[in-house]
């Protein structure tokens, strides 16, 4: 057989994954797994959804891939409704394929607007996988936030401090990745990022919200940035948006469209604004509406979080934090989340690993007896 190249780092502990439905995946020998981490964070409504298949099916049998001097209604549809839940009244949206793309467009934009090369982030941002972004030695300033996480101010944060005042005068835009921080769940304080926006604003950058992994109802809001009453310039979304079909999308606020529009600025991808990847980001919309999936995950979010507290025990489980349905669970040391992790595949249950914390992102749609079923289990193991 054909080897596929992992360039992730992971072990694919289970390669023999044959069928999906909801939250649950069934290898070829017909044992089940429960998908905590719902892929990688991307089948925000489960695996196989039925109303998203059927939605590729009818659109792929109609019209998948547009060229640029045609095009089709669906698309439009779409753009409306990404426009609706983002707030963006006349503004535009493209549609792409990846969270990296969607990222690096609005930097893009940004840095035509302004004529200014430097990027703003905080330290423990991820905001793709491009050299762009992963590089930070040139052009970048960043943005060290973590003393300001001790700070006695930091409900409500002195307009005055010097690591607000050190913010250069030449950013092109500050991306905000709103509690993901490289998929540690960590939340910076609201008004630090109020004052980091109003600084940046007001010497004429631009504001990102990097949306690929806190957007699309992940923490009990639309998105993450909601959390901090900001209004940011663009939004880059990805991953849930297409609920595992590769599609995301750039939404640009009207303001900006109008600069745009003045500007010679152009980009040109060969997937770009595809019908068949908006007519999926337009029905994951809908469904998320239909079923009232945001602010039930804000209710099942805290139910969940509570469950996963009364685990913390101080000698495996040492913190555990998180918004909506998006939690981190600190474990003491390396070799006893290796250990915790592979016991958990063995009883059938997948969560994210990075050696001494644990990922659980589980799809929207998951209900309160899965979360019990999942929370007895790995009680369990830590007794």
């Amino acid at each position: 057989m054909g080897k596929v190249y992992n360039s992730t780092n992971h072990t694919i502990e289970i390669p023999n994954i044959v069928r999906c439905d909801g939250i649950y995946l069934f290898d070829d020998k017909g044992k089940r797994y429960m998908d905590l981490e719902s892929g990688v964070w991307c089948a925000s409504l489960g695996h196989g959804n039925s109303r998203i298949n059927d939605c590729i099916k009818k659109q792929i049998d109609a019209f998948m891939h547009a060229g640029f001097c045609y095009s089709g209604g669906i698309v439009e549809e779409a753009a409306d409704s990404v426009l609706s839940v983002t707030g963006f009244d006349n503004g535009n949206c493209v549609f792409l394929c990846s969270g990296s793309e969607a990222i690096e467009l609005a930097r893009q934009i940004s840095k035509h607007i302004t004529g200014r090369k430097r990027s703003m982030t905080l330290h423990d941002s991820y905001l793709g996988s491009y050299s762009s972004v992963t590089d930070r030695n040139r052009n970048w300033y960043i943005f060290n936030w973590e003393e300001c996480s001790r700070c006695p101010d930091k409900d409500s944060c002195d307009t005055g401090c010097k690591k607000l005042m050190d913010i250069p005068g030449d950013i092109s835009e500050f991306i905000f990745e709103p509690g993901s921080s490289s998929g540690f769940v960590r939340f910076p304080p609201k008004p630090l990022i109020q004052n980091i926006i109003s600084r940046v604003r007001s010497q004429g950058g631009k504001i990102i919200a990097n949306e690929v992994t806190t957007g699309t109802g992940r923490t009990g809001k639309w998105f993450g940035y909601d959390h901090y009453q900001i209004e940011p310039d663009m939004v880059a979304i990805g991953k849930g948006i297409g609920n595992g079909y590769p599609v995301s999308v750039t939404a640009i606020n009207e303001r900006t469209v109008r600069e745009l529009e003045k500007s010679t600025f152009r980009y040109m991808q060969s997937h770009q604004n595809d019908p068949l990847g908006a007519a999926i980001v337009n029905e994951v919309i809908k469904i998320i509406n239909d079923e009232a999936l945001i602010p039930k995950a804000g209710i099942k979010g805290v139910r969940f979080f509570e469950m996963l507290r009364s685990l913390k025990d101080n000698i495996n489980v040492t913190d555990v934090r998180g918004r909506g349905l998006m939690f981190a669970v600190d474990i003491c040391d390396e070799a006893t989340g290796d250990r915790l992790f592979k016991k958990l595949i063995d009883r059938g249950y997948i969560v994210g690993n990075r050696k001494s914390l644990f990922r659980i992102d589980p799809p929207l749609t998951v209900n309160e007896d899965e979360i019990i079923e999942f929370i007895n289990e790995f009680k369990i193991l830590l007794n």
